[in-house]
């Protein structure tokens, strides 16, 4: 049984006046955060202003590039030579480092989004791009990706250490793959739901899949996602019950 367990969300993904999640009233009960870097969501004063409210809440803070989509939220797949993804990812996480240091903070992970993130999970090439343009820039980065992924295997291939990540607001096939956002019930975002697959995540690496079966999903972190509805009502819920189960939410290497 885990004692401990991060509890990550996706931020800073408003766009000049749009406005995309509720971030100030996430983080206080986040232990880490995965910040856009402008490609599929985020402008330069976003990010800053992100990063600074991450600073205050004290939760260490990664990078969350993305493909270059901002039309399609980051969500639509695309077609990259390996060259040309290593270059868009260094280029996201360096302006985030870069911002982050400027603010006094420190950058401690990285983590893919949305199609990128399940490209480079189950992509060799693409995962490898992927490592290789965070271990150029920091070793020191961890990577953030799903149990047995292939972006797992080509950081520790790097020297990267990693995060195992497990989800409380969403729901797993059979396959223990996370289900389509365009089927029906994508998303656990009732916050007693969502909570309780947190604390099963936490003590025993465990989750009940959409057909009923029983998935191992081992987690090093947890993730909110900072779009879904109602997701500070979510976190708040999955941190009442983590300490309820004696589980400590902190950050990992933070």
């Amino acid at each position: 049984m885990a004692t401990r367990i991060d509890l990550n969300a996706d931020v800073g993904e408003s766009l000049g006046p749009w406005q995309m999640g509720a971030d100030a009233a996430l983080m206080p009960h986040l232990t880490s955060v995965n910040v856009a870097c402008g490609f599929h969501a985020g402008d330069p004063l976003t990010i800053r202003r992100t990063v600074r409210l991450a600073l205050e809440n004290g939760l260490s803070i990664g990078a969350h590039p993305g493909f270059p989509d901002l039309v399609g939220f980051g969500r639509r797949a695309m077609s990259m030579a390996p060259d040309e993804l290593e270059a868009a990812v260094l280029y996201q996480v360096a302006a985030l480092a870069g911002m982050v240091h400027a603010e006094g903070g420190r950058l401690t992970h990285v983590k893919a989004h949305g199609a990128l993130y399940h490209h480079v999970a189950a992509d060799t090439t693409a995962a490898r791009a992927f490592a290789t343009a965070v271990a150029r820039l920091d070793l020191g980065l961890r990577i953030v990706g799903p149990p047995g992924s292939a972006v797992l295997a080509a950081a520790a291939g790097l020297g990267l250490r990693s995060l195992v990540e497990g989800f409380a607001d969403r729901v797993y096939d059979a396959d223990g793959h996370l289900r389509p956002r365009d089927l029906p019930g994508a998303l656990n975002d009732d916050p007693d739901s969502a909570a309780a697959q947190a604390v099963a995540l936490a003590r025993a690496g465990r989750v009940t899949a959409a057909d009923g079966s029983t998935l191992l999903v081992p987690a090093d972190t947890i993730c909110i996602h900072g779009d879904t509805p109602g997701a500070p009502a979510i976190a708040a819920a999955v941190r009442r019950a983590l300490a309820a189960a004696g589980i400590e939410a902190r950050a990992v290497g933070g």
